[in-house]
C-alpha cells in the first residue's frame, strides 16, 4: 500500500494529540518514530515539512475579526485542485462557524501543500482539524470538527 503525506500526518496526529504533559517531540524523534511505524523516508520528510508550514503560519488579531459577507474567489490552480464539492465543504464549515476566514486560508494552503492530485472531503476534514488544533483560541471549533471527523454518518450536518 502506498502511504501518503496525509497518512503520516494522521498517524502523528492520532499518536501525539492526546499526549498531554509530555513535551513536543523534536524532528529527529518524530522521524525515528515514523520510521519505526513503517513509513517511507520521502513521506516522512514531506509530512514534517508540511508541519513546519503549519507551525510557521501566524494569525494576527485582525484575522480573527468578525465574519463579513465577503466571498472567497479561488484562483485557477486552486480550482484545479479543489473541486466544487471540496470548495462547498469549506464554505459549509465557514457558514456553520467552524472555520474563520483566516483558518480557511490556512486550511487551503495546507491542503494544496499535500501535493496530491485529488483532494477529497475526508482529507479536508483531517487538515481542517489539524489547522484548528494548531490555533490557540479555537478549541470549540476543533471539538466540532473532531466530531465531524469521527462521526459514523459521513453526511453533512445542517
Amino acid at each position: 500500500m502506498k502511504e501518503t503525506v496525509l497518512d503520516v500526518l494522521m498517524y502523528l496526529f492520532e499518536s501525539f494529540v492526546d499526549s498531554e504533559g509530555e513535551p513536543e517531540p523534536n524532528r529527529n524523534e518524530l522521524k525515528v518514530e515514523l520510521e519505526r511505524a513503517g513509513f517511507g523516508n520521502r513521506e516522512i520528510e514531506r509530512a514534517l515539512d508540511w508541519l513546519d508550514g503549519l507551525n510557521a503560519a501566524e494569525v494576527s488579531p485582525a484575522d480573527t475579526a468578525p465574519r463579513s459577507p465577503a466571498i472567497r474567489i479561488y484562483d485557477r490552480m486552486e480550482l484545479d485542485r479543489l473541486d466544487a464539492a471540496a470548495r462547498g465543504y469549506l464554505l459549509h464549515l465557514e457558514q456553520v462557524g467552524i472555520l474563520a476566514p483566516a483558518q480557511r486560508e490556512l486550511a487551503i494552503d495546507r491542503l494544496l501543500a499535500l501535493d496530491t492530485d485529488e483532494i477529497d472531503i475526508e482529507q479536508i476534514k483531517w487538515v481542517v482539524m489539524m489547522v484548528l488544533f494548531s490555533q490557540p483560541g479555537y478549541e470549540q471549533a476543533y471539538a466540532q470538527m473532531e466530531d465531524l471527523v469521527f462521526a459514523e454518518d459521513p453526511g453533512w450536518l445542517h
